[in-house]
């Protein structure tokens, strides 16, 4: 998917004024949306490691209620947001699946944070993913990405389900939408430079 500053060709190179690189990972369980969220704020054409989903996957990858799914990522997504003359966001996507949990702990090397994206279908395998996020020591915010037919909660019904602590912020997204997506990052941003600033 290619963003609307994609297709600027001056886009493609950072500006010689950038003096400050930000590394932010975007995790989450299987097709929750990583690949869909990265396309969509990337200012540039997006790195993609999806690949045709086969028989051999098909005994481990939970497919119910997502049965259209026919890609999944294999390494990572990888974007890029230059957010001022000076600064610029890394964005590093995570392949959901748990056979990956030593890629996922792999990615936090370097990275500011996390963004947990969750489906209300099924939150509970979102507490792998924060685990090693727990176990790293990386700060996260979790931005629950609304699909069609997906239950809604109250944020404090989510909240609890998810076991969050009161300081970790939790909002709401649709990752098709570059707008509701900026949206979720900001709160994740505002939160790690909350964190610093203590």
């Amino acid at each position: 998917m290619d963003s609307a500053l994609a297709s600027d060709q001056g886009a493609v190179y950072l500006p010689q004024t950038v003096r400050t690189a930000a590394k932010l990972l975007v995790v989450g369980h299987f097709a929750v949306g990583k690949t869909t969220f990265v396309g969509s704020l990337s200012e540039i054409r997006p790195l993609r490691t999806e690949e045709t989903m086969t028989q051999a996957g098909a005994l481990i990858d939970d497919l119910a209620g997502i049965e259209e799914k026919t890609t999944t990522t294999v390494a990572m997504d990888f974007g890029r947001l230059t957010l001022s003359e000076s600064l610029v966001l890394y964005l590093f996507g995570a392949p959901g699946q748990q056979r990956f949990t030593r890629m996922w702990k792999d990615m936090t090397h370097g990275a500011l944070g996390a963004l947990v994206l969750a489906d209300t279908r099924r939150l509970e395998q979102s507490f792998p993913v924060m685990a090693v996020l727990e176990e790293q020591g990386l700060p996260y915010a979790v931005a629950v990405n609304h699909f069609e037919g997906a239950p809604r909660f109250a944020e404090t019904e989510v909240r609890e389900a998810l076991d969050l602590l009161p300081e970790t912020p939790l909002v709401t997204c649709d990752a098709r939408d570059r707008i509701s997506s900026t949206h979720a990052l900001i709160a994740l941003v505002q939160y790690l430079q909350a964190r610093h600033t203590r």
